[in-house]
């Protein structure tokens, strides 16, 4: 009896770290699909897509979850085409994203006004233009645009970046 509670105990280990691997090998896909999609935008407009809630949120500095979102929402509204952020209304503009946007990737569940991009985690993607709305500042790491996941743990994040998923 106690060799299979042991073995049951390395199992079920063992499938947490596999399934916490899984997710993060998937936001690492998300998050290059995304920057992919970006620099598309980039190339039919001239500019990455940045707003007022893009500029306000800082990659190097911990931040609220309504932050989080509020970004998100801008990027999912400008990345999918789904410009007035409601996925159950017809679009009206280029999904940059494709095939690549799957319908498990948003939230809320199911899809509706104020929809945004979640990790595989639940969380909002960070999305951040602040670097690029002030160069000489220290309010990120890209010139462009900063492109994160907090690889699980909910914003507002503490300032140990080491776990998170980021494009810089």
């Amino acid at each position: 009896m106690a060799i299979i509670i042991v073995l049951a105990g390395l199992i079920i280990g063992t499938s947490g770290y596999v399934q916490k691997k899984g997710a993060r090998s998937r936001a690492e896909a998300e998050i290059a699909a995304m920057s992919a999609a970006l620099e598309s935008y980039k190339a039919d407009n001239g500019i990455y897509p940045t707003s007022p809630d893009t500029n306000a949120l800082r990659a190097n500095s911990t931040s609220s979850i309504s932050g989080y979102t509020a970004a998100g929402r801008y990027l999912y509204a400008q990345i999918s085409g789904d410009t007035d952020g409601n996925p159950a209304t017809p679009g009206d503009g280029r999904n940059y994203m494709g095939s690549a946007l799957k319908p498990n990737m948003l939230s809320p569940n199911p899809p509706g006004p104020g929809t945004y991009i979640r990790d595989p985690f639940g969380n909002s993607y960070g999305y951040s233009t602040a670097k690029a709305a002030d160069p000489a500042g220290l309010n990120g790491y890209n010139p462009t645009f900063d492109l994160w996941s907090t690889g699980g743990s909910s914003p507002p994040v503490p300032a140990d970046q080491s776990s998170w998923l980021k494009n810089w």
